[in-house]
């Protein structure tokens, strides 16, 4: 029987890294898919940061990613509307990872008359930005989100992120946005397009059973649990869906990474 060959699809937060921090093992897992030639994705929601800034910040931790291993949902959010609409325009409530991501693309950035409004992540969400937001979306702008997260991580505790702040957008509007990150299958399917790499043989690594299993599942992946992150085992069983395997840590995969499932 041949053996399958993988292709891993990681999140970031809660997998690979934890408040900054390297969570232990990563780095050797790391090195392992690169040393059996295995192709990878690292994937994250935040739209905040570019492939390179990520980069320099994972390696502030002690990570080696490459700038193409990195998929973000500023870059899937800009493929969607590229696909969508090409060489069109936006009115962005974000920062640098979703504006470059836009520009890359072709897409023209602007207050006037935009085909879209695309809120993304920003560290300080502004109430002009939000109002104007708000006006050209009843113009006729469609609206577009990067996520639905609602909170994210800070050193303090939770603050409000896109999730949040689209639905004060959505309640002013009466316009629902489209999400394309998790748990949009949509970015599960954008990073297989990136990689090139068929459903049937990636799996998809994750600590939340709501966005990174969620979405595995719906774009047809296998999918590993770890329990460094949000979802807990005791949680994970409140979900109608199942992942694959539940590990307690990323380095439960290391020395198994060509066969994580046991099926050799």
């Amino acid at each position: 029987m041949n053996e399958r060959r993988w292709t891993y699809l990681s999140d970031m937060d809660g997998v690979l890294v934890k408040e900054e921090h390297l969570v232990p093992g990563a780095d050797e897992f790391l090195a392992e898919l690169k040393s059996n030639g295995i192709d990878f994705l690292v994937l994250t929601n935040n739209s905040i940061y570019t492939p390179r800034d990520l980069r320099a910040r994972l390696e502030r931790t002690g990570l080696d990613i490459p700038e193409e291993s990195i998929w973000t949902s500023a870059l899937a959010t800009a493929k969607f509307l590229s696909s969508q609409r090409p060489n069109g325009s936006a009115y962005v409530i974000g920062e640098a990872g979703l504006t470059t991501a836009l520009h890359e693309v072709g897409y023209v950035l602007t207050e006037r008359d935009p085909d879209y409004v695309v809120l993304g992540e920003t560290r300080t969400y502004s109430f002009s930005a939000i109002t104007r937001a708000i006006r050209l979306i009843e113009g006729g702008a469609k609206f577009i989100a990067t996520n639905p997260d609602a909170t994210g991580p800070s050193v303090e505790g939770s603050m409000p992120a896109t999730g949040s702040v689209a639905a004060l957008i959505e309640k002013a509007t009466g316009r629902s946005p489209y999400y394309v990150g998790k748990p949009n299958p949509l970015m599960m399917r954008s990073a297989l397009r990136r990689l090139g790499a068929h459903s049937e043989s990636t799996l998809m690594i994750g600590d939340r059973m709501d966005t990174d299993v969620h979405s595995g599942i719906e774009a047809g992946l296998q999918t590993i649990l770890v329990l460094t992150g949000i979802s807990t085992r005791e949680s994970a069983e409140r979900y109608p869906y199942r992942p694959t395997l539940v590990l307690d840590s990323i380095a439960d995969l290391i020395g198994r990474t060509t066969d994580p499932f046991g099926e050799g």
